[in-house]
């Protein structure tokens, strides 16, 4: 199977520099991004291209990571002021404070259990957020190990990466964790989603790989897949419906895929130096792609076997 791309549009955000990062689809179908630099959060309609943007109590709060919540509302992380917040569809915003101090929320994801859970890359925990706004912390097995994407997987379980302990970790609903270490050293695994077929996919941004994960009687399977140029710094990554994963090229502003059988392919994009962060899928099947530099822009992905 191969996986190709070619761009359809560049969607330009109403404040300049604002710093688009990681995207979500949302209950509304519409595309959901974080402004890291403008404190603010934007909506993209998938069937016009408009962006509007909603501001935030703060805006030096830094917006990172978001996830639609169980709720009917997007939840994002704010890296920069320690807090888990909320927007509502239309618009409406709050924010919650973390009981551990500086603890860096990054990642964040909808449990299986009802709740938000979010990584601490400061402070080796990871973090529960219930519609009430009650948090609950739990603690990691490792010191300074970075914990930074996180995604629901297949198990009932949260996996994550540890970005410093060169390793994926696991945590069940109630707080048991385990780590699987990568065979790749200095990998430096950041993002991390899961794929239809029950595998887990991440980028590791410090050895140009792309792994896959998997589970079976013979217990947890790591392999990995070598981008073309080792220093290219794959950042997120998206599955697509078909198992095709999905990555940004931080360094080298580009995107590719890497299909279950190995087959790489990438793109540029219109500059090299736009940033590419985080990545979706809308419901059509068009791939939205976040430039910190740049604005959001909008793929036409194909699939041939």
């Amino acid at each position: 199977m191969t996986t190709s791309a070619s761009p359809l549009a560049a969607l330009t955000v109403p404040t300049a520099g604002s710093g688009p990062y990681a995207l979500a689809v949302g209950p509304d179908g519409h595309l959901w991004c974080t402004l890291v630099h403008a404190g603010r959060i934007a909506r993209l309609t998938p069937s016009t291209g408009r962006v509007e943007e909603f501001a935030l109590d703060s805006p030096d709060c830094g917006p990172t990571l978001i996830t639609a919540g169980p709720d009917g509302a997007l939840w994002f992380t704010r890296y920069r002021d320690h807090r888990i917040g909320r927007i509502t569809v239309d618009g409406e915003t709050r924010s919650y404070a973390l009981p551990g101090g500086a603890g860096g929320p990054y990642g964040i994801a909808a449990g299986p259990d009802g709740g938000v859970w979010f990584t601490l890359t400061n402070a080796d925990r990871i973090g529960r957020i219930g519609a009430d706004g009650e948090v609950r912390e739990f603690p990691l097995p490792c010191a300074g190990g970075f914990p930074s994407f996180l995604t629901a997987g297949p198990d009932g379980a949260l996996w994550f990466t540890l970005n410093q302990a060169n390793a994926i970790g696991r945590i069940t609903v109630s707080g048991e964790v385990r780590l699987h270490p990568l065979p790749t050293p200095g990998a430096a695994p950041v993002g991390i989603a899961a794929g239809p077929d029950g595998s887990l996919w991440f980028a590791e941004i410090d050895a140009g790989r792309i792994g896959r994960l998997t589970t079976g009687p013979a217990g947890v399977e790591i392999t990995g897949f070598a981008l073309p140029e080792a220093d290219c710094r794959p950042h997120a990554v998206a599955v697509a419906p078909d198992g095709t994963c999905w990555f940004t090229e931080w360094a080298t502003g580009r995107i590719g895929s890497v299909t279950p059988d190995g087959t790489i392919t990438e793109h540029p994009l219109a500059h090299r130096d736009r940033e590419p962060h985080g990545l979706a899928f809308g419901p059509d099947g068009t791939l939205y792609v976040a430039e910190e530099r740049s604005g959001i822009s909008r793929w036409q992905v194909r699939h041939a076997t």
